[in-house]
């Protein structure tokens, strides 16, 4: 009889089919994830001439579906803990799809807004667990580019909405780009048949053969018997996962990363939502407004896939202060205007310090917590950042309805740049659990027959 240490076998795997079916599937969920939360600020426009409302009240109703997403990132990623990613991984699926798809058939701002929310419960509670399931398997070597590919997701799905919505909306309406939203409750079936069910919790569950068989996809070259013995790294921690976030020294980590969480997501949902509109205010059309949507997501995209590499290197802290920083710095450009080609370089700059910021932060906590609060750990810094997301359309709202000059709309969605840097900075980088893969100092090794 021998010993598997699934962990071991995980952080020293290589990159094979079963990590690309996983990738491709998660990159899936996330693009229609991004597509969802991007669609709002794609119609904001016609919605505010079509049901007369005031940039206040168009703001609130962006905010409706950011205020289910903290729900959602709170609940569905302590949830997940418990009963399982994969299962969380489903039914988040259901609520957002569902939902953002029935806002097609909303006839009021009203129902629009019921909508709104409870697609953003599975919203807020999609993204977290698909990171958690994505670090849970990833080899050691490459787990920030994995994420930071899949995250790239959200960016390609926030380049799908305002494209559609050129194409789309003249001809059959703005209701035509929420039915889009429907189209992954197709494929849940065969997607809930490909992902794994991460390692930790099989080992729960006493689910030995569908454990064995996962690692034996993870790595092909290796032999497994159901008589071998299963080897797990526990936490020695609590039976409560919100109160590990501070154990083991983590509670500064724990509260920077919310403060960072919060401040960038004001960032990413003030500009989706506003982005077109301040830019109307600032003389250009619908359609070029548009446009810069697209290059803020180009941006994320670009900023997400290089900086995501250079963290597997470097270390992401390194990579992150300076982001935030240069995202602040392009936001307070931006609001001075200049020629066609220095605007759109400074969104796609702000796309990338923002949206692709965010994305490289969440690779970071997924990688600084141990397994066993790893979806806790996300869901709560999440649905934190969701409070600053949902003031993000307020506050741009609010901001337009007092016609402050255009400039200074763009420094006020600066400033939490700047906020962002500092608390990342502050994070106490010999503590990340990435370093040494969780330090036997703070785990204990133990044998567990299942």
């Amino acid at each position: 009889m021998g010993q598997v240490n699934p962990a071991e076998i995980i952080a020293n795997s290589k990159f094979n089919k079963f990590h690309l079916s996983l990738l491709v599937w998660s990159f899936i969920i996330i693009a229609f994830d991004g597509y969802d939360l991007v669609v709002f600020g794609t119609v904001v426009p016609v919605l505010i001439e079509e049901w007369n409302l005031t940039s206040v009240e168009a703001g609130a109703m962006g905010s409706y579906g950011l205020f289910g997403m903290m729900f959602g990132a709170i609940f569905f990623g302590t949830l997940a803990d418990r009963i399982g990613r994969k299962n969380v991984v489903a039914i988040t699926l259901i609520f957002f799809s569902l939902f953002t798809f029935l806002c097609g058939f909303a006839e009021t701002p009203t129902l629009f807004s019921i909508f709104r929310f409870l697609a953003g419960l599975g919203l807020g509670g999609i993204m977290p667990n698909v990171i958690a399931l994505l670090t849970d398997y990833a080899p050691k070597s490459m787990k920030s580019m994995i994420v930071s590919i899949v995250l790239c997701g959200y960016s390609i799905g926030g380049i799908l909405a305002p494209l559609l919505g050129i194409f789309l909306m003249p001809t059959f309406g703005w209701e035509s780009i929420f039915w889009v939203a429907g189209l992954p409750l197709l494929a849940l079936p065969l997607m809930y048949k490909k992902l794994p069910e991460t390692a930790s919790h099989l080992i729960r569950t006493g689910r030995k053969e569908e454990l064995l068989s996962t690692l034996s996809k993870v790595s092909p070259g290796s032999t497994f018997n159901q008589s071998d013995e299963i080897v797990e790294l526990q936490a020695t921690g609590t039976k409560v996962p919100v109160i590990g976030l501070f154990k083991d020294y983590r509670a500064l980590s724990t509260v920077m990363f919310w403060i960072a969480f919060f401040c960038c997501l004001l960032m990413v949902y003030g500009l989706n939502t506003w982005l077109p509109k301040l830019m109307i205010e600032a003389g250009y059309a619908l359609n070029s407004s548009l446009g810069f949507l697209i290059a803020l997501q180009s941006g994320a995209i670009i900023g997400t896939l290089i900086i995501g590499r250079l963290c597997d290197k470097y270390g992401s802290k390194k990579m992150l202060v300076p982001m935030y920083a240069s995202g602040a710095i392009a936001l307070t450009l931006l609001g001075f205007g200049g020629n066609m080609f220095v605007i759109y370089l400074l969104v796609a700059i702000a796309g990338a310090a923002t949206i692709g910021a965010q994305n490289i932060v969440q690779a970071y906590v997924s990688q600084y917590y141990p397994a066993s609060v790893r979806s806790t750990a996300l869901g709560m810094a999440s649905g934190i950042g969701r409070i600053g997301g949902m003031l993000g359309p307020i506050l741009g709202g609010f901001l337009l309805s007092v016609a402050l000059p255009i400039h200074m709309n763009f420094i006020a969605f600066a400033i939490p740049g700047l906020i962002a840097a500092i608390a990342l900075a502050l994070v106490p980088v010999k503590h990340a659990s990435n370093e040494v893969y969780q330090s036997r100092t703070e785990l204990e090794p133990q044998s567990e027959t299942i």
